[in-house]
């Protein structure tokens, strides 16, 4: 079944004149964070404040920077590949996996930093040393806003010309077979395991912190995009619904919880509540990405085979 599904093209991928424009916008975004990772790897401090804990732990923040501009640098290799012919011929598994990193980093994001700046919270502790310059994070962020529209943009019209037929339809409509034990099995151990996460999520957006709240939504639309996938309890819902919560919702949980979680490595500041709640968050992320990949799995195997 997985077979069928990371073999299978569908649709073909014609050159256009809005998804070059798109690709030129998503590049261009990257440059700002680029230049700065690189100016920081030949030893630069701009942006980087006096007392800064990047300061005192160069060796593994520059590592740090090397693989998150090899990171970036992978959005502009994404955005060739989303609107070039060629790209149609990517094995799923080499571009979905990607651009699943990519949607859980930057969503978290494209959402926050808005709502941080409506709310007039800033994003560093007032009560600590600052960790960069603000207008650092207002031009890396703001990069991260459109390298995440245009990409999201791009990536939703590949996927809707190679495996829009995948997500056609009404939940009712889904064949029996679309469905097996281990996924409900997955889909209820993502929900268990979400729950201390999600209550020491609540617990500090109670306390004020905004963000939290948004890591909270975004680990209750993972769990319940994989319920319903699973147990198939809303038959009304279109089946992409669902779907584009598994998507969302298991990337900024389980990308960030791991993110989270190799930063406390190289900043040992994190409490054990907060070492559980990114622990949490990256296991569920990876249950319920694991129901989504089932899914697309076992539907691929019963519609009849496309054409590339």
């Amino acid at each position: 079944m997985t077979q069928s599904l990371l073999s299978r093209p569908g649709g073909t991928l014609a050159p256009s004149r809005p998804r070059a424009l798109l690709r030129a916008v998503a590049i261009v975004s990257c440059l700002p964070y680029l230049g700065l990772k690189v100016a920081w790897l030949s030893g630069s401090e701009v942006g980087i404040p006096k007392g800064s804990s990047l300061l005192e732990h160069r060796g593994e923040v520059a590592v740090a920077n090397g693989v998150t501009l090899l990171m970036d640098a992978c959005v502009i290799v994404l955005a060739f590949v989303l609107t070039r012919p060629w790209g149609m011929r990517v094995p799923a598994w080499l571009l979905a996996v990607p651009v699943w990193v990519a949607t859980g980093l930057l969503a978290p994001i494209m959402t926050g930093f808005p709502l941080q700046l409506l709310t007039g919270t800033g994003t560093d502790d007032s009560s600590s040393e600052p960790f960069l310059h603000d207008w650092v994070f207002s031009v890396v962020y703001g990069g991260f806003i459109v390298q995440g529209l245009a990409l999201g943009t791009l990536f939703a019209l590949y996927a809707r010309d190679r495996w829009g037929h995948l997500w056609q339809g009404r939940m009712w409509e889904l064949p029996r077979s679309c469905v097996g034990p281990s996924q409900r099995v997955g889909a209820v151990a993502a929900a268990v395991v979400a729950v201390v996460p999600l209550t020491l999520q609540l617990r500090s957006a109670f306390g004020g912190e905004i963000l939290r709240a948004m890591d909270a939504l975004y680990l209750l639309a993972a769990v319940g995009g994989a319920l319903v996938l699973a147990f198939g309890r809303a038959p009304a819902l279109p089946v992409r619904v669902p779907l584009a919560l598994v998507w969302v919702g298991s990337g900024a949980a389980a990308c960030w919880g791991a993110w989270m979680s190799l930063a406390s490595l190289v900043v040992d500041e994190h409490s054990t509540g907060q070492h559980l709640t990114h622990a949490g968050q990256m296991i569920t992320g990876i249950l319920v990405a694991a129901v989504g990949v089932h899914f697309l799995a076992r539907r691929s195997a019963v519609l009849p085979r496309r054409r590339a």
